[in-house]
Formats: C-alpha cells, structure tokens, sequence
C-alpha cells in the first residue's frame, strides 16, 4: 500500500541544512495496523507530514521517495498529490481544533463525506457525541478539545480511505474514549482491509493494538517487530526503550 524510502529529512535555517531524520523505511501492508514509538521531540510529527508532502516547503527538505499506490507522492503534481490525499489518505492530528475551519459549520465536513444521516450517527453516537443535527450546526470552537479529536476520527472514518494516519491518539482522553479508538480502529482494519499508521509515545496502548510497531530514537527508526518480539528482545538497549516508554505511560494513566 504504502512504502517510503526516505534517506533525510532535514530543518532550513538562514542557508544551512541540519537533518534531523533519516534512514526511515515503511512496507505497509493492507489489513494491518502499524504503530511508530517516539518521545516527545523525537520527530514523530515531522515524520507523519513527510509522507504526504505537507512539510513546508520552505523550511524543510525531504530527500526519498514515498510510493503510495504506485504513484511517488513527493515527485507527482499538486493536482494529483491533494486527489490522493483526499480520496485515499486521512490524517487525524494531535492538535484537532486546528485541524478544522472556524468559520464553518461542523454540517460543512459531514457533507464532504457524501454520507446519510444513518451512516453519520452511527458513528457519532459510537464516540459519545451529539446526533448529526445538533453537533452539524455547531462550530469547532463550541466543542471541547477531547470532542474536537473524537470528531476527526468520526470523519477520518467516513471518509473510508485507504490509510488512516494518527499522531497521538489517545493524548487528551480518558481510558474509556481511547478504548472506543482502539475498538473502532482494528474494526475498520479488518472489515476493510486497510491500513492504519500510528505515531504515538503510549506503549500500553500501542501493544493492544498493533500488528507491527517500530521505534523512532536519536533521529532514525527501527525495523518493525511484532508485539512478543518487541517485549521479548534480549537486547538491552531495546528493554530499556520499553521500561523508559512504559514509566511514561504509568504517569499518564
């Protein structure tokens, strides 16, 4: 589905180049859920926007090649990368209230989704969230974050795409929400057989459910493990990453 070769990524500044990734390799598979662990500042942001191309320009450089469907998206024509973005791809971002328009009514993205009212509900009442003709005339800023975020799933998950890209999902939620994402997510995955991408620092989370999941450290990334390989590595350096990751993950709760 998706496979990324990418050999830098790198930070502009005032005519200098610093790279801040590099050696990052994804082989992602239809009917699979991948998960990327990674410490706060790590580049796991950084990493997620490389694959689509949304990095600006200006200020980074992005060295490789991401095929997505046979077609490389940093080497294809805007026309074509915003088309495969649109029909293909979603993203659902940490930061959600960002994510969606002011100015609009929330009826103006379920309308993007050309989906019926049943469809819709069935979703929102799923996530805890107001039916489609309370919550369609409502703006974003009359949402609280935790319902902004549940509503880009709800809309990540309309839209069917073929790959659903997650940065931090469970920040900002409380462990009953953050089971409904986990439940929701391995569904879509195996009625459709799709494939999800998460980037995350939630290593409980991340071993309920993942198929595959790799580490981002000191600016590169592993090789994919499954779970039990992952938990049961007699590499030390690998045992301390997880006992790091799992104190951070035993604060949040």
């Amino acid at each position: 589905m998706l496979t990324a070769d990418i050999s830098s990524i790198s930070i502009l500044s005032e005519g200098e180049q610093r790279t801040i990734l590099q050696n990052i390799k994804l082989d992602l598979q239809s009917g699979k859920i991948y998960t990327i662990l990674g410490k706060n500042g790590s580049g796991k942001s950084t990493l997620i926007k490389s694959l689509t191309a949304l990095l600006p320009s200006d200020k980074y450089k992005v060295t490789g090649k991401v095929f997505f469907d046979g077609k490389d998206l940093l080497n294809i024509d805007e026309a074509k990368l915003r088309e495969t973005r649109k029909n293909n791809m979603r993203y659902v971002f940490q930061d959600a209230a960002n994510s969606l328009d002011p100015l609009k009514k929330l009826k103006y993205y379920f309308n993007l989704s050309k989906k019926d009212k049943t469809q819709i509900d069935e979703q929102l009442k799923f996530f805890m969230l107001p039916e489609y003709n309370k919550i369609s005339q409502l703006h974003s800023y009359e949402l609280s974050g935790g319902m902004n975020q549940r509503l880009l799933f709800v809309l990540a998950l309309l839209a069917n795409p073929k790959l659903i890209i997650l940065d931090e999902p469970t920040s900002g939620v409380d462990y009953a929400v953050m089971n409904l994402i986990l439940l929701k997510l391995k569904e879509f995955v195996k009625e459709n057989d799709k494939s999800v991408l998460v980037v995350t620092q939630d290593i409980n989370f991340t071993i309920k459910l993942s198929d595959y999941i790799a580490y981002l450290s000191e600016g590169s990334m592993t090789q994919f493990f499954t779970s039990d390989e992952l938990i049961s590595s007699p590499d030390d350096k690998m045992k301390n990453f997880i006992k790091s990751f799992k104190e951070i993950s035993d604060v949040s709760d």
